[in-house]
């Protein structure tokens, strides 16, 4: 899967921190019918393996599938065996971003300030996670583009949501990473399609999707 196209599709990065192998089915059909097309399991979520094998099996044609909060380079390969195709890490680490780009997986490493982004982006990172993006806020997106190659895909995590989504794709953001406004755990998978449908109707409204 290209992850520039399933972003392009929809810009949504949907973030399933603390599910349940149990439930992931579920809400991974619910974000689907919502037009959703990229999800995570952070690894610090009950059985994250688990979750990620079910949700890889039920809708891998589908939706790119991977895992968060990926700390070492032996969890890459725990990630690929149970059917991941996305790492997805909190910090500028060099030897995960290099575990996963020689696994064949996606990388979205993240990172906090410039130099941590153009050594991800030289390292081979497909995409960067701006992260807590709440903490860096919208000018630093901006700043970050003024100088950032044309094609370099920034995905800001933390602290976005429908009321600020827009202004982030405004910034110049490819993507948005979306935990807990639009699950959390014991939601139900009609609350997550309806909280996810609100968001991109509100960046398609904004034209921004």
């Amino acid at each position: 899967m290209d992850l520039r196209s399933l972003l392009m599709a929809c810009p949504v990065v949907s973030i399933l921190r603390g599910i349940r192998p149990s439930e992931c089915e579920a809400i991974g059909a619910a974000l689907l019918d919502a037009g959703v097309r990229v999800v995570e399991v952070p690894l610090n979520s009950p059985e994250p393996l688990s979750s990620i094998s079910l949700l890889a099996r039920q809708f891998g044609d589908r939706i790119l599938v991977g895992a968060g909060t990926v700390m070492a380079p032996e969890q890459v390969t725990q990630v690929a065996n149970a059917g991941g195709r996305l790492i997805v890490t909190p910090h500028a680490d060099m030897e995960v971003l290099r575990a996963a780009k020689n696994a064949g997986l996606i990388a979205i490493p993240g990172a906090f300030n410039p130099t941590e982004v153009f050594a991800l982006l030289k390292g081979g990172a497909d995409a960067v996670k701006l992260f807590p993006a709440e903490v860096l806020g919208v000018g630093m997106l901006r700043a970050l583009r003024a100088v950032l190659p044309a094609d370099a895909m920034i995905i800001p995590v933390g602290g976005v949501d429908a009321a600020n989504a827009s202004s982030w794709i405004d910034a110049g953001a490819q993507g948005l990473g979306i935990g807990s406004s639009l699950y959390k755990p014991g939601d139900s998978p009609a609350t997550v399609r309806e909280r996810a449908e609100t968001l991109i109707s509100t960046l398609r409204s904004a034209g921004r999707e």
